[in-house]
């Protein structure tokens, strides 16, 4: 059987994460595949062929994206130039839907099929994505079910495949275990941060995180410690709090949040990892003011954080802009402590969003997609 090339393009850390369950999925079929393109240490440790340095494509907002403009247009031209003179078979592009989108198109005029896993947010705002999906992709691979239903009112050639959560989140220690791994105090009552895994999100969010946790001196303090940050930076905001109780964990992230009290994290995929989990979170947004002020005119959503999005209600408290501040943290906190009357409620419906989550897997419904793909475009035997 010859071999299959497929250019990938994951633009973030979650990105990698998805496309490595993936990844493993098709190194299980039996047939040979080259992977090629852009993404992170996980992707390349199955044997991508990494185009450009993961770390660049970190970039997040309006004002940050225009900085960076020359080099995703450097990135643009060298993709569109593979594409026009190696014989590629498929394009799987992960979420990042700035420069995704510019790319299926690039793809579709070479004739390469285009698969799109991790749609586009158009729901929330930029809703002529819809018809760039339509044009240019072969088939979107959803994994919130709402998704499925509002693509095909456009006649978006698209399918629900369920969240990778449900197969990513794996829990390998018990609590005493972990505990003693990262000598914390078994007894007491743990906090857990989730700042972020952008050197942005870390200037930004971190210093307001260890404020809020200085008023919390009677539990352990535990802070994540993304691998794709900046550890000189990361370690020179810490050292400016003297907090005696504060653990920084670079590991084991879901046991983190499982054996949490509570947490505080930055909206994105932290929020509903934690969520699916079943431990409730303050979740943070602060954005570069003109940023911010961008979104606000296009978005087209009321909440922030995909847990509420999804169950379609506050859940969990969002502090957003200027609204968020360590007081305001804090004041949160408190009602998703134990004790709180507030709590009880918000776990039965963290528990009703898991049962949700879990339907499909992703690693069955992707390859099949893939499959399909390459039959359709005489690129199998």
């Amino acid at each position: 059987m010859k071999e299959i090339t497929i250019f990938w393009l994951a633009g973030e850390s979650s990105g990698d994460l998805h496309a490595e369950l993936i990844m493993k999925a098709l190194a299980e079929s039996g047939i040979r595949y080259r992977h090629i393109g852009i993404g992170g240490p996980r992707m390349r440790a199955l044997g991508l062929e990494s185009l450009f340095p993961f770390q660049r494509f970190a970039v997040m907002g309006f004002v940050e994206v225009i900085k960076h403009l020359g080099f995703f247009w450097k990135v643009e031209r060298r993709i569109k130039k593979l594409f026009k003179r190696d014989k590629l078979d498929l394009v799987i592009l992960v979420d990042y839907p700035g420069l995704n989108l510019r790319i299926a198109h690039h793809a579709d005029e070479q004739r390469i099929p285009v698969l799109y896993y991790i749609c586009p947010q158009f729901w929330a705002w930029k809703h002529e994505r819809v018809y760039k999906l339509k044009a240019n992709v072969r088939h979107t691979a959803c994994i919130l079910p709402f998704e499925e239903e509002l693509l095909n009112i456009h006649n978006v050639t698209c399918s629900y495949v369920g969240h990778p959560i449900s197969e990513e989140v794996n829990i390998e220690m018990e609590r005493e275990s972990f505990a003693f791994f990262y000598k914390l105090a078994a007894e007491k009552e743990w906090l857990g941060l989730f700042p972020g895994s952008r050197d942005s999100e870390i200037r930004k969010m971190l210093p307001l995180y260890l404020k809020a946790a200085k008023s919390w001196t009677d539990k352990e303090i535990l802070v994540s410690k993304a691998h794709s940050v900046n550890h000189q930076l990361f370690m020179d905001i810490i050292s400016e709090y003297n907090l005696p109780n504060l653990h920084i964990i670079d590991g084991y992230t879901y046991e983190m949040m499982k054996y949490s009290e509570a947490l505080i994290c930055t909206s994105g995929t932290a929020t509903l990892e934690a969520a699916y989990i079943g431990t409730p979170a303050v979740i943070c947004y602060r954005a570069n003011p003109i940023s911010y002020l961008i979104g606000r005119y296009f978005v087209r959503i009321s909440h922030i954080g995909l847990p509420n999005i999804i169950l379609n209600e506050s859940v969990l408290p969002e502090l957003v802009q200027n609204g968020l501040n360590p007081e305001g943290i804090n004041r949160e906190l408190k009602k998703l402590m134990s004790g709180s009357p507030q709590r009880e409620e918000i776990l039965k419906k963290l528990y009703k969003l898991r049962a949700i989550l879990s339907d499909k897997k992703p690693s069955r419904e992707v390859p099949l997609i893939i499959e399909k793909l390459l039959k359709i475009h005489g690129k199998t035997t």
